[in-house]
């Protein structure tokens, strides 16, 4: 049987349709937006007001938050869109190239907030403790709204958890910069300023790298995170009527769709349809990948011509395919 007979792509559930659930992420996101710049614009004031550079660094943070958020909007609906001409995943990836512009954003302004940081821990100016420890607590109030607004969206969306982190981070740096004025306030000491912006710092490097990492991932075609591409081709391969799985490729398309293609080789007895609608039943069940594409096909007809053996041994180097890639699992023998 010819691999034309069984290389239909399978797909399991093409139907995203996430209209509605899309429709309430932009509201949510919509109002953290809201919240976010109305703040953001009266912090600059006060921040530039009191000298605090922890509230003008919490500021320029607001701005990548607002950034980011728009990021995500903007990425939502291009994601959104059907596939058509070129693109025949849509332009699902454009939600991650939104996250890694927020990892990237929260890196730089991170080494920029260091560097200031370190700059007034050695000649400190005058910090006006008073303005800063009030701005910093109704930030702590807004920062904690529009985290929830957010939280209410899909966060399993790397674009959304993107937008996620930099509200957290900069919830966590409100709440530095309150104990700093409070400190100055009662004590004096101006450098505990610079000292919460260095506590800010960690906290957007920490988001920064993790965001950075996830989407460098998903560009570079890798398997999702907590996925064994050994262990789930060992356990394609050890299923009723197959005899060899290679080429298995696992990818994520976005942070909500994982996407597999491999070449299955079927005993010369067995049903290629129903050895494939086994593979896919069991990588949506216990996998949780449903966008599939196998070619199936009969072990005799894959090796004729090539001196292939089927049993225990292992087919030579690049037996089936031209240019074959990654292990080749095969059954075990109580299998065949």
């Amino acid at each position: 049987m010819s691999s034309h007979d069984h290389d239909h792509p399978s797909s399991g559930d093409h139907g995203h349709s996430h209209g509605v659930a899309q429709d309430a992420d932009r509201r949510w996101l919509g109002a953290a937006l809201t919240l976010i710049l109305a703040f953001m614009a009266g912090e600059v004031v006060v921040g530039l007001a009191s000298h605090s550079l922890a509230l003008l660094s919490d500021a320029a943070h607001m701005l990548t938050d607002a950034a980011s958020i728009v990021l995500a909007l903007v990425a939502m609906r291009l994601a959104a869109r059907p596939a058509r001409g070129g693109y025949t995943f849509g332009l699902k990836r454009a939600e991650i190239l939104s996250a890694q512009a927020n990892g990237i954003t929260l890196l730089v302004l991170a080494a920029w907030l260091a560097y200031e940081a370190v700059r007034r821990l050695i000649d400190p100016p005058p910090v006006s403790g008073g303005p800063v420890l009030v701005t910093a607590l109704v930030g702590v109030a807004i920062n904690l709204l529009a985290a929830w607004c957010i939280s209410r969206a899909n966060r399993t969306s790397l674009n959304v958890e993107g937008a996620y982190q930099h509200i957290l981070t900069d919830l966590y740096g409100f709440i530095a910069t309150a104990v700093a004025g409070a400190v100055v306030l009662t004590t004096g000491f101006a450098r505990a300023d610079a000292i919460a912006t260095l506590v800010v710092v960690v906290l957007m490097l920490r988001a920064g790298i993790g965001l950075a990492r996830a989407s460098g991932r998903i560009f570079l075609e890798a398997a999702p995170a907590g996925t064994d591409p050994d262990a789930l081709g060992d356990q394609l391969a050890a299923q009723e009527g197959v005899v060899e799985v290679h080429d298995l490729h696992v990818w994520q398309i976005s942070s909500e769709q994982t996407a597999l293609s491999a070449h299955v080789l079927v005993s010369p007895a067995g049903d290629c349809h129903a050895v494939r609608r086994d593979l896919e039943r069991l990588l949506a069940d216990q996998w949780a990948i449903t966008h599939t594409t196998l070619q199936v096909d009969h072990a005799h007809t894959a090796a004729a011509g090539q001196g292939l053996t089927i049993g225990s041994a292992p087919p030579p180097a690049g037996a089936h395919c031209e240019d074959a890639h990654g292990p080749t699992h095969h059954a075990g023998p109580h299998d065949h």
